[in-house]
């Protein structure tokens, strides 16, 4: 199974399940998905375009990865972020972990989730009524993903 995927097309979190339940010995599947929301920082948001650095980002997902099977006895790790216009209510990444023990399931699902927050390259754009502006990292983003460190 492919660790990381950034692609323009939609996700079914039934099947990438199925591929992280593979093993037996998986005790734990734990999954996260984005989605698009109708509202961010007090405006009505109609839809997003995401952006990325093609290659680059695709080697700072795998270096997550990397770091997070480093810190937790990991199974297997699969992560996907969709790039291109989204509407509201589209699903944007996914990110799923399979492990002996849901601790370190819990845990490596929300490492991956910050640092990808923080370290990965993806620019948003969010169109709203009548209007477009490019997205900030947050803050709150921030101060997760240096727990971790």
């Amino acid at each position: 199974m492919e660790r990381v995927s950034v692609q323009y097309e939609d996700f079914s979190v039934g099947n990438e399940y199925q591929m992280l339940a593979g093993d037996s010995a998986t005790g734990a599947i734990v999954t996260f998905v984005g989605k698009v929301r109708d509202m961010n920082l007090g405006k009505n948001v109609t839809g997003l375009s995401l952006e990325h650095y093609p290659g680059m980002t695709e080697k700072a997902l795998v270096a997550i990865c990397d770091q997070a099977e480093q810190r937790w006895p990991l199974f297997s790790i699969r992560v996907i972020h969709r790039v291109g216009d989204l509407e509201v209510g589209d699903q944007i990444v996914f990110v799923g972990v399979s492990s002996a023990h849901r601790g370190d399931g819990f845990e490596a699902c929300e490492f991956i989730m910050d640092y990808l927050k923080t370290k990965a390259p993806f620019w948003k754009k969010e169109r709203t009524d009548g209007a477009s502006r490019w997205i900030e990292s947050r803050h709150t983003d921030t101060l997760s993903a240096q727990r971790w460190e």
